[in-house]
């Protein structure tokens, strides 16, 4: 009887998004951030423009930064004179002044400051915003983004400044894997600055239960889009909205999606499988041609492994709940050979990771993993 009536929920749900909805956004995806599973989509590999969802992986690179210590959260970064010009969306800060690492995380995050967004692009890759764009296409194709060209670090219109709701997605999903311990910052629902304070766009945010992140984003020609992701009965669902009529719909097709993922958890998935996010490479300080890990190749399994002891260790996934941690650390034990711990982070994610390896160890045991499909990514 509860199969039937999930069904039937579900099938609600399908049909509702489908009938009235439709007309009123240009794609949709649902995920589990655990698994990379697709739950339903519309659309998801079609290109559309993404606006301030660039975001995303401006802040990717940042985190990318501070964790390997090229920036700290309390660094000041100088404004330009080209970030002061940033419109529309803008902290307002003038040529010439400062602002932390961390204050630029918050705008970007919470107000999608366009200035700010290039204040962050000019002072991680050489002073200029285009050259971090450049960077963040390369990155962005080295987690798996197929169909992605970045032009800016805002979001601001280009017509060769185009994304997937799928690559969207996948960028999420890198983003919460690769850095747990800075997703708070997509889940702040405000934050003042210089005495003004400043809403998150996203209405999710203290309406819908669980809703603990992410991002906004509107132009004229993209419309309104909106990453959400939520939390419920030990499952972490991802929605991506793209092209949605006004910020109303943005908001409630979002939670339809959400609704209708946390329906079908836990039953046979549909026919859409997620690509799962091939690696986590260290941010390039250049922009020249890179070779990518080859994930064709598989490990030879062998458990005997030595690996030498060091200051390196290796991440193989953060996620929500510790059974789907310890069925990431047998994966890794059959791939690598290696015995990985389960740690719980500050925010609640069990982290999968190996410690004490040396780099060349590090790389080994990463090589493995990615080769049998398991994300991961070398810390120090």
């Amino acid at each position: 009887m509860k199969r039937v009536l999930s069904f039937i929920l579900s099938l609600f749900l399908f049909c509702g998004l489908a009938n009235a909805a439709q007309p009123q956004y240009r794609a949709v995806l649902v995920a589990d951030i655990d698994s990379g599973r697709v739950l339903y989509n519309e659309n998801a590999n079609e290109l559309n423009y993404p606006a301030s969802l660039t975001k995303i992986m401006t802040l990717y690179l940042t985190f990318d930064a501070l964790e390997h210590k090229r920036l700290h959260l309390d660094d000041y970064l100088i404004v330009s004179n080209y970030a002061a010009n940033a419109q529309p969306v803008k902290l307002g800060l003038a040529a010439g002044s400062k602002i932390t690492v961390e204050d630029a995380i918050k705008a970007v995050a919470v107000h999608s400051a366009n200035d700010v967004a290039r204040v962050l692009a000019e002072n991680l890759q050489g002073g200029k915003e285009g050259n971090f764009a450049n960077l963040m296409t390369r990155v962005a194709n080295e987690i798996g983004l197929k169909n992605t060209n970045f032009e800016n670090s805002s979001g601001l219109p280009n017509d060769d400044h185009l994304s997937t709701a799928r690559d969207i997605a996948l960028l999420s999903m890198a983003v919460y894997k690769h850095f747990p311990q800075y997703w708070k910052y997509f889940g702040i629902k405000s934050w003042t600055y210089n005495g003004k304070t400043y809403t998150n766009g996203n209405r999710l945010l203290g309406t819908y239960p669980g809703c603990d992140g992410m991002k906004t984003g509107f132009t004229n020609k993209s419309k309104y889009s909106l990453v959400a992701t939520a939390k419920r009965d030990g499952h972490h669902l991802i929605a991506v909205v793209l092209g949605a009529e006004n910020k109303d719909v943005r908001a409630n097709i979002a939670m339809k999606m959400l609704n209708l993922g946390f329906s079908k958890m836990g039953k046979a998935n549909t026919n859409y499988v997620a690509p799962v996010v091939q690696t986590k490479t260290v941010a390039p300080t250049k922009t020249n041609p890179v070779v990518k890990y080859a994930t064709d190749k598989k490990s030879n399994n062998d458990n005997t492994t030595s690996y030498a002891s060091g200051g390196a260790g290796v991440q193989f996934g953060a996620f929500s709940t510790y059974n789907a941690a310890q069925a990431q650390v047998n994966k890794v034990k059959s791939a690598t050979g290696l015995n990985a711990q389960i740690q719980q982070s500050d925010n609640g994610l069990y982290r999968v990771r190996v410690n004490g390896l040396s780099e060349s160890a590090a790389q080994s045991a990463k090589n493995s993993a990615l080769a049998n499909g398991i994300d991961c990514y070398i810390f120090h």
